[in-house]
């Protein structure tokens, strides 16, 4: 009975990354394509671990994917915060549609918005 669902979490975590892919190559910017690849890839390969658990069990190679997983939990959002902020302080202007910047506002003395074509 656990073979089925975790076949149906390795898909699922599949159908997220690759929409992180997608987001990756079709948005604007840094700041939206770190979202998009950040939260698609890190459930979507937290998913795909959680999956090969399911179906491995308590083996060595299901231990590694849990292990893999809780790693992937917590390192990469702290990767892509940290990116995120480094681009800001190098200067990196957000997409010119971008409607709000509050930690321009607040930190570095005005919006980061790119000024150009609408």
């Amino acid at each position: 009975m656990i073979s089925p669902i975790g076949w149906i979490i390795i898909w699922i975590g599949i159908a997220f990354d690759i929409l992180g892919a997608i987001g990756l190559v079709r948005f604007p910017d840094i700041y939206n394509r770190l979202q998009a690849s950040t939260k698609c890839v890190t459930l979507g390969t937290f998913g795909i671990m959680v999956g090969i658990f399911l179906l491995k069990g308590f083996s060595p190679i299901g231990i590694k994917a849990l292990i893999c997983g809780g790693f992937l939990l917590l390192t990469s959002p702290v990767a892509a915060h940290a990116l995120m902020k480094g681009a800001l302080h190098f200067g990196t202007k957000m997409w010119h549609g971008s409607v709000v910047d509050k930690y321009g506002e607040d930190k570095l003395g005005g919006e980061q918005i790119e000024k150009g074509a609408k």
